[in-house]
Protein backbone atom coordinates (compact mmCIF):
# COMPACT_ATOMS: atom_id res chain seq x y z
CA UNK A 1 0.00 0.00 0.00
CA UNK A 2 0.85 3.33 -0.53
CA UNK A 3 2.98 5.68 2.15
CA UNK A 4 2.72 9.11 3.34
CA UNK A 5 6.26 10.23 3.72
CA UNK A 6 7.20 13.94 6.18
CA UNK A 7 10.68 15.23 4.83
CA UNK A 8 11.21 17.77 7.24
CA UNK A 9 14.39 19.75 7.97
CA UNK A 10 15.47 23.48 8.77
CA UNK A 11 15.70 26.41 7.13
CA UNK A 12 18.13 25.98 3.56
CA UNK A 13 18.58 21.98 4.05
CA UNK A 14 17.79 21.58 0.12
CA UNK A 15 13.77 20.32 0.83
CA UNK A 16 12.54 22.25 -2.69
CA UNK A 17 15.46 21.00 -4.30
CA UNK A 18 14.88 16.84 -3.12
CA UNK A 19 11.31 17.73 -4.11
CA UNK A 20 11.98 18.60 -7.59
CA UNK A 21 13.91 15.35 -8.05
CA UNK A 22 11.82 12.97 -6.62
CA UNK A 23 9.21 14.69 -9.56
CA UNK A 24 11.64 14.08 -11.74
CA UNK A 25 12.36 10.50 -11.12
CA UNK A 26 8.99 9.77 -11.59
CA UNK A 27 8.36 11.73 -14.97
CA UNK A 28 11.61 9.97 -16.38
CA UNK A 29 9.70 6.92 -15.92
CA UNK A 30 6.79 7.71 -17.51
CA UNK A 31 4.95 8.56 -14.45
CA UNK A 32 2.60 11.49 -13.62
CA UNK A 33 3.23 13.28 -10.17
CA UNK A 34 1.42 16.24 -9.17
CA UNK A 35 2.87 18.88 -7.52
CA UNK A 36 1.13 20.87 -4.94
CA UNK A 37 2.39 24.36 -3.02
CA UNK A 38 0.61 26.95 -1.15
CA UNK A 39 -0.53 30.00 -2.09
CA UNK A 40 0.47 31.92 0.48
CA UNK A 41 4.46 31.51 -0.41
CA UNK A 42 5.08 33.64 -2.56
CA UNK A 43 8.41 34.56 -2.39
CA UNK A 44 9.20 33.23 -6.24
CA UNK A 45 5.60 33.62 -7.22
CA UNK A 46 2.61 32.32 -6.44
CA UNK A 47 2.29 28.76 -7.77
CA UNK A 48 6.33 28.11 -8.18
CA UNK A 49 8.40 25.98 -6.81
CA UNK A 50 11.65 27.06 -6.78
CA UNK A 51 15.05 25.35 -5.27
CA UNK A 52 17.88 27.55 -3.93
CA UNK A 53 20.07 25.69 -6.62
CA UNK A 54 17.84 27.53 -9.41
CA UNK A 55 15.61 25.09 -10.60
CA UNK A 56 11.66 26.53 -10.77
CA UNK A 57 8.52 24.63 -11.70
CA UNK A 58 5.08 25.55 -11.48
CA UNK A 59 2.69 23.87 -9.10
CA UNK A 60 -0.87 23.86 -8.31
CA UNK A 61 -1.88 25.91 -5.26
CA UNK A 62 -4.18 25.50 -2.84
CA UNK A 63 -5.31 27.24 0.26
CA UNK A 64 -6.18 25.36 3.29
CA UNK A 65 -9.63 25.53 2.68
CA UNK A 66 -9.27 22.97 -0.52
CA UNK A 67 -10.14 19.69 -0.18
CA UNK A 68 -6.86 17.65 -1.83
CA UNK A 69 -8.01 14.27 -1.44
CA UNK A 70 -11.11 15.77 -4.26
CA UNK A 71 -8.98 17.06 -6.03
CA UNK A 72 -6.31 14.43 -6.35
CA UNK A 73 -9.32 12.44 -7.30
CA UNK A 74 -10.51 14.09 -10.19
CA UNK A 75 -7.08 14.22 -11.78
CA UNK A 76 -7.01 10.52 -10.95
CA UNK A 77 -9.95 9.94 -13.13
CA UNK A 78 -8.65 12.19 -15.77
CA UNK A 79 -4.89 10.50 -16.11
CA UNK A 80 -3.84 7.98 -13.62
CA UNK A 81 -1.83 9.95 -10.96
CA UNK A 82 1.16 7.92 -9.90
CA UNK A 83 2.74 10.40 -6.80
CA UNK A 84 1.82 13.41 -4.59
CA UNK A 85 4.54 15.88 -3.28
CA UNK A 86 3.57 18.82 -1.06
CA UNK A 87 6.23 22.00 -0.92
CA UNK A 88 5.80 23.74 2.41
CA UNK A 89 3.90 21.08 4.19
CA UNK A 90 3.77 22.99 7.81
CA UNK A 91 1.19 25.52 5.83
CA UNK A 92 -1.16 22.27 5.29
CA UNK A 93 -4.69 22.04 7.49
CA UNK A 94 -5.25 19.29 10.12
CA UNK A 95 -7.93 18.44 7.77
CA UNK A 96 -5.87 18.52 4.63
CA UNK A 97 -3.24 15.94 6.15
CA UNK A 98 -6.00 13.66 7.28
CA UNK A 99 -6.75 14.32 3.35
CA UNK A 100 -3.38 12.99 2.12
CA UNK A 101 -3.60 9.85 4.40
CA UNK A 102 -6.95 9.02 2.21
CA UNK A 103 -4.73 9.79 -0.80
CA UNK A 104 -3.00 7.05 0.19
CA UNK A 105 -4.87 4.69 2.09
CA UNK A 106 -8.21 5.07 -0.49
CA UNK A 107 -6.46 5.85 -3.68
CA UNK A 108 -3.14 3.65 -2.98
CA UNK A 109 -0.94 6.96 -4.25
CA UNK A 110 1.87 7.76 -2.46
CA UNK A 111 2.66 11.41 -0.97
CA UNK A 112 5.52 13.22 -0.28
CA UNK A 113 5.13 15.98 1.92
CA UNK A 114 8.01 18.30 2.35
CA UNK A 115 8.17 20.79 5.26
CA UNK A 116 9.52 22.84 8.33
CA UNK A 117 9.02 21.49 11.95
CA UNK A 118 9.06 24.38 13.77
CA UNK A 119 8.45 28.10 13.13
CA UNK A 120 11.09 30.81 14.69
CA UNK A 121 10.09 30.50 17.79
CA UNK A 122 10.24 26.46 18.40
CA UNK A 123 6.26 26.02 18.24
CA UNK A 124 5.22 23.60 15.85
CA UNK A 125 3.48 24.37 12.74
CA UNK A 126 0.08 23.19 13.06
CA UNK A 127 0.55 20.43 9.18
CA UNK A 128 3.93 19.78 10.83
CA UNK A 129 2.50 18.27 13.81
CA UNK A 130 -0.38 16.27 12.32
CA UNK A 131 2.54 14.65 9.71
CA UNK A 132 4.86 13.79 11.96
CA UNK A 133 1.88 12.05 14.47
CA UNK A 134 0.62 10.36 11.04
CA UNK A 135 3.14 9.81 8.26
CA UNK A 136 4.60 6.31 7.78
CA UNK A 137 8.01 7.30 6.88
CA UNK A 138 9.71 10.37 8.92
CA UNK A 139 12.67 11.60 6.62
CA UNK A 140 15.01 14.36 7.60
CA UNK A 141 17.10 16.06 5.52
CA UNK A 142 19.85 17.87 7.71
CA UNK A 143 21.68 21.01 7.29
CA UNK A 144 23.91 22.67 9.86
CA UNK A 145 24.57 25.94 11.93
CA UNK A 146 26.93 28.92 11.38
CA UNK A 147 28.78 26.69 14.16
CA UNK A 148 29.03 23.80 12.22
CA UNK A 149 26.84 21.89 14.47
CA UNK A 150 23.31 20.11 12.97
CA UNK A 151 20.92 22.83 12.91
CA UNK A 152 17.62 22.11 14.11
CA UNK A 153 15.82 25.36 14.43
CA UNK A 154 14.59 28.64 12.49
CA UNK A 155 15.49 32.21 13.35
CA UNK A 156 14.04 35.39 12.20
CA UNK A 157 15.91 37.83 10.77
CA UNK A 158 14.98 41.71 9.47
CA UNK A 159 16.52 43.28 6.96
CA UNK A 160 19.75 44.19 9.08
CA UNK A 161 20.09 40.84 10.51
CA UNK A 162 19.18 40.74 13.26
CA UNK A 163 17.34 38.39 15.50
CA UNK A 164 13.22 38.86 15.70
CA UNK A 165 11.52 36.67 18.19
CA UNK A 166 8.03 38.30 18.35
CA UNK A 167 5.40 38.23 15.57
CA UNK A 168 3.10 36.26 13.82
CA UNK A 169 3.65 32.76 12.94
CA UNK A 170 3.59 33.20 9.39
CA UNK A 171 5.71 35.85 7.86
CA UNK A 172 6.63 35.59 4.06
CA UNK A 173 8.67 38.79 3.85
CA UNK A 174 11.17 38.37 6.57
CA UNK A 175 14.58 36.26 6.57
CA UNK A 176 15.13 32.95 7.85
CA UNK A 177 18.32 31.04 9.18
CA UNK A 178 19.24 27.47 10.49
CA UNK A 179 20.74 27.54 13.50
CA UNK A 180 21.18 24.47 16.61
CA UNK A 181 19.23 24.45 19.71
CA UNK A 182 21.60 25.45 21.79
CA UNK A 183 22.66 28.67 19.49
CA UNK A 184 18.36 29.00 19.10
CA UNK A 185 18.47 29.51 22.81
CA UNK A 186 15.05 27.97 22.84
CA UNK A 187 14.23 29.15 26.69
CA UNK A 188 14.45 33.05 25.29
CA UNK A 189 12.09 33.39 22.58
CA UNK A 190 9.31 30.04 23.33
CA UNK A 191 5.91 31.30 24.17
CA UNK A 192 6.17 28.52 27.62
CA UNK A 193 7.60 30.79 30.05
CA UNK A 194 10.40 29.55 32.33
CA UNK A 195 12.85 31.06 33.98
CA UNK A 196 16.21 28.89 34.68
CA UNK A 197 18.08 28.98 37.79
CA UNK A 198 21.35 30.45 37.96
CA UNK A 199 23.19 27.38 37.11
CA UNK A 200 26.55 29.42 37.66
CA UNK A 201 25.58 31.19 40.99
CA UNK A 202 25.37 27.29 41.98
CA UNK A 203 28.82 26.25 41.19
CA UNK A 204 28.33 24.71 37.72
CA UNK A 205 30.53 25.44 34.53
CA UNK A 206 28.13 26.43 31.76
CA UNK A 207 28.81 26.38 28.22
CA UNK A 208 27.49 29.42 26.32
CA UNK A 209 26.16 30.33 22.89
CA UNK A 210 28.96 31.26 20.70
CA UNK A 211 27.46 34.81 19.00
CA UNK A 212 26.65 34.08 15.26
CA UNK A 213 23.82 36.67 15.48
CA UNK A 214 23.63 39.81 16.65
Amino acid sequence: MAKLYFYYAAMNAGKSTTLLQSAYNYEERGMRALLFTPRLDNRHGVGKITSRIGVQREAIIFDKEDDLLRQVAHEHLEKQVDCVLVDEAQFLSPTQVLQLTLICDSLNIPVLAYGLRTDFRGEPFEGSKYLLSWAEELIELKTICPTGKKATMNARLDEAGHRVIEGAQVSIGHHYTALSRRQFELHKVSPIHYEPPDLEAMGLTIKKPEAVLS
